[in-house]
């Protein structure tokens, strides 16, 4: 990790801004950088390997409390400015028009209750140079809040910036054009678009032949055509984007079939933010996807956990991911660095989001994970760990799958348990379940006989991940454990409550009653041979399987034998 040891500094500048010139632009057309680069293309690189990093960090704005900042000349994004500072090219994501005139638009698309202007002024780019930043996007659900003349203020400020801004363009070649810089010879290109659902049907919003407006992605197809684009003259093509449903752990549908769409276009990096929370990060073929970095400079602190996403490119493949955790204040501000054994556990539980994305591992998780064996999967030992809950985790579960006034167990009774599991794709996964301490050894001894035996499950993903909603993480086929919630149809606390149970492949082993089959997806699996000779399909629990005769070692019963039969469900007596 960085050695961020300015825990205590004052909001002032650290460093003058990145050596250089500036540091890129917006490309002015590609035909034009095409020709440009031709040349540079033509020579190559000499054959010599070459490395590059990028920083992503989540949304900003200058709202509240945070505009005094605009006050200070010297003023800086604090002192996790510094993982920005030090990567060769960093992009963050400013909910606001940058404009001191224009007047709020209509909404009209947007609940009442939800809505929001957010503007600076054009210092604001000033700031955020200083801290680092070489590109800034505007495409979002605030960057057209003051109409087409805020959007003509915002290119105005653009042409002087000393931060390059993207998303945004008076017709729709400008606001989907990349930021370009050369890093050493190393071509980087930064393309950004909104993803989110249509603030209103104005044309600022999803610009058009007339403009100006936002890039707008719902329909992809423009910005498929400029990430190809793109791709034809960089070394290195990363796409910001604005997307996801706000407090949502879990990507979308549409977020996983747009992050393919982009990987499939040359995409080698897809970021992204909205949220408002945390979401996970991996591999998705070979491009890196991120899809989802929370707040980083708020005007409250309601959703704490930050970072910034540090990737290193070699030779066009991404060989590292480094989160750089940080947290904002209650009362908002600048985030802060963490210190002691904070920055480890807020890792872990970062790296834990990717259990409901269907990413792979990060390369920075493989190499931390499998060690000596990082080469040969099939060879990593079973590893695991039994933590308390940590104060950022007992935020997560709060009002998700745990409420401190009604649950039956308090947090401190409660242990956290990150296992390594086999998936679906044969191969090592790292995953999260919460359960009472009473039964956390037995529990850890479960799983690894379930490794050693290469028993495979599809996610391993906490709860909180979909909300403390149970259909939900079914639906998603997650392996899970404590919930503080009631059986269904009743007002008696589930075993979950207690952190005495656990649910193992719910689609392939769904609970099945008079009234139909949760979850749906697991209608397929009803009928198959159950029995102790039989030859199931993967995942599938059967009786007296690897799976039944773990969990009776240590005394718990399968919800398989009961008359309505609960096949993923596994329960303390």
């Amino acid at each position: 990790m960085l050695a961020l040891v300015l825990w205590g500094c004052q909001i002032k500048a650290e460093a003058g801004p990145k050596p250089d010139n500036p540091r890129g632009s917006p490309a002015a057309g590609r035909a034009d950088l095409q020709s440009e680069h031709a040349e540079d293309d033509a020579e190559g690189m000499d054959g010599k390997s070459w490395s590059v990093t990028l920083a992503f960090a989540g949304d900003i704005h200058f709202e509240g409390r945070v505009a005094g900042l605009l006050d200070n000349r010297d003023a800086t994004l604090g002192p996790m400015s510094a993982a920005l500072r030090s990567a060769d090219v960093a992009v963050v994501n400013l909910e606001s028009a940058l404009t001191s005139g224009g007047s709020p638009v209509p909404k009209e698309l947007e609940t009442p209750s939800r809505r929001y202007w957010f503007r600076s002024p054009p210092s604001a780019l000033a700031l955020l140079a200083r801290s680092g930043v070489d590109a800034v996007s505007l495409a979002n659900n605030h960057g057209a809040d003051y109409g087409a003349a805020g959007l003509r203020d915002s290119l105005r400020a653009a042409r002087s910036s000393p931060a390059a801004v993207i998303g945004v363009g008076r017709d729709s070649d400008q606001a989907f054009r990349p930021y370009q810089t050369s890093v050493d010879g190393v071509e980087v290109a930064v393309l950004a678009a909104d993803a989110s659902p249509l603030e209103s049907n104005a044309s600022i919003w999803d610009v058009g032949r007339g403009g100006p407006g936002l890039a707008a992605a719902r329909d992809d197809t423009r910005l498929l055509a400029a990430v190809r684009a793109a791709n034809a003259y960089s070394d290195v093509v990363a796409v910001y984007l604005h997307w996801g449903v706000e407090n949502q752990r879990c990507p979308t549908p549409q977020q996983r079939k747009l992050a393919q769409r982009l990987a499939d276009a040359g995409a080698d990096v897809v970021v992204g933010t909205h949220a408002h929370v945390l979401l996970g990060a991996g591999m998705l073929d070979d491009a890196y996807v991120s899809y989802g970095l929370g707040n980083f400079l708020w005007y409250h602190g309601s959703q704490p956990e930050t970072g910034v996403l540090r990737l290193q490119i070699v030779d066009g493949e991404v060989v590292r991911d480094e989160w750089v955790p940080g947290q904002i204040r209650p009362s908002g501000g600048p985030p802060r660095p963490l210190t002691g054994a904070a920055p480890r556990d807020a890792i872990r539980e970062w790296r834990s989001l990717r259990g409901c994305t269907d990413l792979a591992p990060g390369p920075g998780e493989r190499t931390a994970s499998e060690g000596t064996d990082a080469g040969d999967k099939r060879a990593s030992a079973y590893t695991s760990s039994i933590e308390r809950i940590s104060t950022a985790l007992g935020r997560r579960m709060t009002g998700s799958s745990h409420d401190p006034a009604s649950c039956p167990v308090k947090l401190a009774d409660l242990r956290l348990l990150t296992m390594r599991y086999m998936g679906f794709d044969r191969q090592p996964h790292i995953g999260q379940m919460v359960v009472h301490r009473r039964h956390a050894r037995d529990i850890v001894d479960v799983f690894r006989e379930l490794y050693d035996k290469r028993f495979p499950i599809r996610r391993m993903q906490l709860i909180d991940a979909y909300s403390g909603d149970d259909n939900r993480s079914m639906a998603a086929d997650n392996t899970s454990a404590y919930n503080c919630r009631t059986v269904a149809g009743t007002s008696t606390f589930s075993d979950h409550a207690y952190g005495a149970a656990v649910d193992i492949n719910p689609v392939e082993n769904p609970y099945v009653t008079a009234d139909g089959v949760v979850p749906s997806a697991g209608r397929k699996f009803v009928d198959v041979d159950r029995s102790p000779d039989a030859d199931p399909a993967r995942g599938v629990i059967v009786a007296d399987d690897v799976v039944v005769r773990a969990f009776k070692r240590i005394g718990w019963k399968w919800g398989g034998a009961w008359n309505d039969p609960d096949y993923q469900h596994f329960y303390a007596p």
